[in-house]
């Protein structure tokens, strides 16, 4: 099985990605550092992504659930996944594998975390951009990024039968 935790950018996915991942003894990736180092410095500087841009990166996280369910390893994958079109590059052909967790914040909350957030390239300058960009999920375990991430693990886990 592969657990995907999604949203936007502060809403915690690495945080709650890596403790669920490290609870379950399971193989994670934080989806950041797929990114070519191009990318990585176009959004330090704050400007977003095309959908160009993104297009290797996407087939990079394919590649990666492709070799797990391949190899029959149970991951956790932490990647914003933000429209419905970046998801199924990312998961088409392995859904019956695939639990999709999307993460959900307040904007408020969101901008306090990038703003005080350290050693990451994205900031708050990307924060409009992923909020216009993002599509829910339709078929999601929704949870509110407010809570604490061993809280938010602890669902996943019970939801998920984990």
């Amino acid at each position: 099985m592969v657990v995907v935790v999604m949203g936007v950018a502060g809403v915690g996915k690495t945080t709650v990605g890596r403790q669920l991942s490290q609870q379950l003894r399971w193989t994670f990736l934080d989806g950041d550092t797929v990114h070519s180092p191009e990318n990585i410095a176009k959004m330090a500087r704050g400007t977003p992504l095309t959908e160009d841009d993104r297009r290797p990166w996407l087939e990079s996280l394919r590649q990666a659930i492709a070799a797990w369910v391949e190899q029959d390893v149970n991951a956790v994958l932490a990647s914003s996944l933000l429209k419905q079109a970046h998801r199924a590059i990312v998961l088409t052909g392995y859904e019956a594998h695939v639990k999709l967790v999307y993460l959900q914040a307040a904007p408020s909350l969101l901008r306090e975390r990038l703003s005080t957030r350290t050693g990451h390239f994205a900031g708050v300058a990307l924060l409009e951009s992923q909020l216009a960009l993002l599509e829910e999920p339709a078929h999601a375990l929704m949870l509110d990024a407010s809570e604490p991430p061993d809280q938010l693990v602890q669902t996943i886990c019970s939801t998920l039968h984990l």
